[in-house]
């Protein structure tokens, strides 16, 4: 079939057109559909029997543009090739952690996947100050596992550069280089911000101590290959319930730093944090629900580290450093030592790679709906403000972080010195 663009009408000719989704209809005759897309870069469609609306499935088009930016900006479909991939890996790797993939049209660039109608996406419900007892949990194993299994600790240099190849994804690793590390910071004709706090960001701009540190963040991005990254893993791109919590939309997916992944979640649970001084107005609530905050950020990294570390222990199968180089009188003290040393050095990477990921969001292209829902942009600029000096502070103290307390005692900090109008 030659590429076309579906639309609620022709998407369903193409269900019933695929085999591999009778299993999912008992009935293809009362099928109806809604495109559902969140106007970034593809068609969403979801595709439910009206007669049994438990039977849904999600098909994803990749468009040859950037939608966000319009059909002015060329985009290879090939983007949806790689999520295709990485969700299956996903599904090998940690069942359940993300949706099942039933289908995949290289030609129509076109993807079949698991309905999550008992999932939110998680920006939305943590606006509302809703709590997720299971995340930190889930999304900790699935951090540590798939970041662990792709990487040379695990992998011998054969498989894991195997696997490497097939997630060269350099159109997408582009838009991530040039809008979370470069054109934020300079005069750039997509990026848009909240003129209350146009002081900040031309100071920002200016900041030489703070636009090296960043450059070096870009380089350790465009150039570190530890592990099989998601590139894009913010709390728009996970569905949870009080339950479940599965991992959605990997299409930026290939080898970088692992530090990217993790500390996109953090950095979006401080865009969350400051934007509860504009959500909550009752301090007592707004306080309560930054505090579950702040505990789930150090559930996370805390888990995360004790997950990734024994995995470590019990499968150091990869070729980096085998168990036979620390085989020698000493060698287990050695290769802890190492073990935390390398750690340490992610959380460091955390941190930074984290932090560029929320200050882009205040001056870049595209902001977070936890930000760009405040309608009064005297408050919005309070939030964005807050972010500001947590991201900046994240990046240019980075290098003297020992703990996951160093990055949340700065957030902390700047709560204590903050004044609201």
């Amino acid at each position: 079939m030659t590429y076309h663009a579906l639309d609620n009408k022709t998407i369903l000719d193409d269900v019933r057109s695929r085999p591999t989704l009778k299993a999912v209809f008992s009935d293809t005759s009362a099928l109806e559909a809604e495109e559902v897309g969140d106007g970034n870069l593809n068609l969403v469609f979801i595709i439910r029997n009206t007669k049994n609306p438990v039977e849904a499935v999600v098909m994803k088009q990749a468009l040859p543009y950037l939608r966000v930016a319009g059909d002015s900006w060329p985009l290879t479909r090939e983007r949806v090739r790689y999520e295709a991939q990485a969700l299956r890996l996903y599904n090998e790797l940690t069942p359940g952690l993300a949706p099942l993939v039933y289908d995949y049209d290289e030609e129509m660039s076109l993807l079949a996947m698991e309905y999550l109608g008992n999932h939110e996406v998680m920006r939305h419900p943590m606006v509302a100050r809703k709590r997720f007892p299971k995340f930190a949990d889930h999304l900790s194993t699935f951090l540590a596992t798939v970041l662990f299994k792709t990487s040379d600790l695990y992998l011998t240099g054969l498989a894991k550069k195997t696997m490497q190849a097939k997630f060269i994804n350099p159109h997408l690793c582009k838009i991530q280089e040039d809008f979370v590390f470069t054109n934020p910071y300079m005069t750039s004709p997509e990026n848009q911000w909240n003129p209350e706090i146009d002081p900040e960001v031309q100071a920002v701009r200016r900041n030489t101590p703070l636009k090296l540190a960043i450059a070096e963040l870009k380089e350790s991005y465009m150039t570190q290959a530890q592990a099989l990254i998601h590139s894009d893993l913010h709390t728009g791109s996970i569905m949870v319930n009080e339950y479940d919590t599965r991992v959605i939309d990997p299409e930026f997916a290939f080898f970088g730093p692992m530090g990217y992944d993790i500390g996109a979640v953090l950095s979006n649970f401080v865009l969350n944090f400051a934007s509860h001084y504009a959500h909550t107005s009752n301090r007592a609530e707004r306080e309560s629900y930054q505090a579950y905050l702040i505990e789930t950020m150090r559930e996370l990294w805390s888990q995360f580290a004790a997950k990734f570390e024994q995995l470590w222990i019990e499968n150091n199968t990869g070729e980096l450093a085998p168990n036979a180089y620390w085989d020698y009188p000493g060698g287990d003290q050695a290769f802890a030592e190492y073990r935390r040393k390398y750690l340490n050095q992610l959380l460091q990477d955390t941190a930074g790679l984290g932090a560029c990921e929320g200050l882009r969001r205040m001056m870049g292209i595209v902001s977070v709906w936890d930000i760009s829902s405040i309608s009064d942009n005297r408050l919005r600029a309070v939030s964005e403000r807050f972010n500001i000096r947590v991201s900046s502070r994240w990046i240019m103290e980075r290098k003297s972080f020992n703990s996951i307390e160093d990055m949340l005692g700065i957030v902390q900090e700047e709560v204590a010195g903050l004044s609201l109008p």
